[in-house]
């Protein structure tokens, strides 16, 4: 059922467009984003940090979850399930669950032990036919406790990364998790031109994609980003959406308490805000 991403990633970076990987977090989010793959005929990456995993009771639970409601709910659009900011130890836990798809964040490690680890993963998840997403440069904000500043990365040392047989890189260009600063500089287009140089065919990726304006999303994927990462934009709508909810005192209203009641106006807002970005990274249609 669920597929690895790097056919789906290769095919739109070929095509000039972007697979968005949307963060999932409970039974509403897989569906919203499941359906709304399936509406739009869109390929899809449901992205689970280690926080999360751990939050729906361990990665098994998460790959139950996902197969089943693949097959009740008929979707036969690409999907892969990935391991988001991944530790080394996590990788190995998720390739044992069922994962399609892992990310080794080795940022953080000096680049030899980036490169030695990162050498071991991509080795032991093509054994099991699973894609692989390493990264080079911090990514700014904090998902999950890892706390990255926003550096840009060393366009050589992405080489060095990507010549190890990752099936897609993701580079710091400036981007940041979360909400993005008022005084924010905006993406750094001349490091990502000089990455994709050195990269050549390799689909890179952009983290933070919640709060990048429409055309800096457009220009990034016109210079090789094949996969965007989105989460906090859907966190936000869910939010608002129940918040509006509540305050209209619709869960005082009958049933209006009833979970599949309260938290229908959230879902229903991950499925537009999901449209929206499907449509932005022009994936609609591509599966």
């Amino acid at each position: 059922m669920l597929v690895s991403a790097t056919e789906m990633l290769k095919k739109a970076k070929a095509g000039h467009y972007a697979v968005g990987q949307f963060n999932i977090n409970n039974l509403e989010w897989t569906k919203a984003i499941l359906q709304t793959a399936q509406e739009l005929n869109s390929p899809v990456i449901l992205g689970v940090s280690e926080g999360a995993g751990k939050y729906m009771c361990g990665y098994k639970t998460v790959v139950g979850m996902v197969n089943g409601m693949m097959e009740e709910l008929n979707i036969t659009v690409p999907v892969a399930l990935h391991l988001d900011h991944g530790s080394y130890d996590h990788c190995y836990k998720c390739l044992e669950a069922g994962f399609s798809s892992i990310m080794f964040d080795g940022s953080h490690y000096p680049i030899d032990e980036n490169v030695a680890k990162t050498t071991e993963l991509v080795k032991a998840a093509h054994d099991k036919g699973v894609s692989i997403e390493a990264e080079v440069g911090s990514i700014g904000g904090e998902e999950d406790g890892v706390v990255g500043m926003g550096e840009c990365a060393d366009p050589k040392e992405c080489k060095a990364i990507a010549d190890l047989g990752v099936d897609f890189l993701a580079a710091g260009i400036g981007n940041i998790h979360g909400k993005y600063p008022a005084n924010w500089q905006g993406l750094s287009f001349e490091t990502l031109d000089a990455i994709q140089q050195l990269t050549g065919d390799l689909p890179l990726v952009l983290h933070g994609g919640t709060g990048i304006p429409a055309d800096m999303i457009k220009k990034a994927i016109s210079l090789g980003v094949a996969k965007i990462n989105v989460n906090t934009e859907c966190q936000l709508s869910f939010a608002a959406a129940t918040r509006k909810y509540i305050e209209e005192g619709k869960d005082n209203q009958g049933k209006g308490y009833d979970p599949r009641k309260l938290l229908a106006p959230g879902f229903e807002a991950i499925k537009a805000t999901v449209k929206e970005k499907m449509e932005l990274f022009g994936s609609v249609g591509k599966a």
